[in-house]
């Protein structure tokens, strides 16, 4: 049987992802622009802040998001190496684009790590969907996903350009509303391409396991890298650290 992704049963769901794509935007924002001042020689740990934030935010969006895909009469479970392995490809392409947008002024680079960040995130999105154990099989529109791609690269290259000018709270916070925004579309636009086909049988030899698995490793690891990083960005204003370049 198949069957088209459901993906507004709940609204909670997109309404949170949005949240925590906003909140990782800010806080990959605000750790950009303390590392555009101080440089990429004296500023790696404002990179990896910065990567871990925002890569975060985006592999959080897309899994909370994915608790309200359904497919009719079936369980979905989850295989958990493949899923860490989306998180950690959404991390470390985050980070690569930031560094080589970062390395010279130019639009040159800057598109060179808007590609690289772009089409990495897409790949998390559908590694993430690799992930997917059940009972059949998933398909996708063409057209859709090449859609979807070209969301992630915008939005990357305008997430990296807006790391590099970027400077005041307000500002900030209005480009990480328009990059959540951006983060969602690429998410659901992807999912608008799945298509669901069901074989009958039972969910219960397909392995994996069901996604409240880890929804508590969500909320703790989510929890910690919020409090860690907004600690450091507090302690370390910009004008600190602008004055320690002095």
């Amino acid at each position: 049987m198949t069957h088209h992704a459901q993906l507004w049963s709940n609204s909670w769901y997109p309404a949170t992802g949005y949240l925590i794509a906003f909140v990782g935007s800010v806080l990959g924002l605000s750790c950009a622009s303390r590392l555009h001042v101080v440089g990429l020689a004296r500023g790696k740990g404002w990179l990896a802040a910065g990567a871990i934030s925002l890569g975060t935010g985006i592999w959080g969006m897309h899994f909370v998001a994915m608790l309200g895909y359904e497919v009719d009469g079936t369980d979905l479970h989850y295989e958990i190496g493949v899923t860490v392995l989306s998180w950690l490809l959404a991390v470390v392409v985050v980070g690569v684009g930031m560094y080589v947008a970062g390395r010279v002024d130019s639009w040159l680079y800057l598109l060179g790590g808007g590609l690289i960040a772009g089409f990495g995130v897409a790949g998390m999105h559908y590694l993430g969907m690799r992930a997917i154990r059940m009972p059949g099989s998933l398909s996708y529109d063409p057209g859709l996903v090449a859609l979807s791609v070209l969301i992630a690269v915008v939005a990357a290259t305008a997430a990296l350009w807006a790391t590099l000018r970027v400077r005041s709270r307000v500002a900030i916070t209005g480009a990480a509303l328009v990059m959540a925004f951006a983060i969602s579309a690429m998410h659901y636009t992807g999912m608008e391409a799945v298509t669901a086909t069901t074989d009958g049988s039972g969910s219960d030899s397909v392995g994996g396991v069901s996604p409240s698995a880890f929804v508590l490793p969500l909320i703790v690891g989510l929890t910690l890298i919020i409090l860690l990083v907004s600690f450091a960005v507090l302690m370390n204003t910009l004008d600190d650290v602008a004055a320690d370049q002095r």
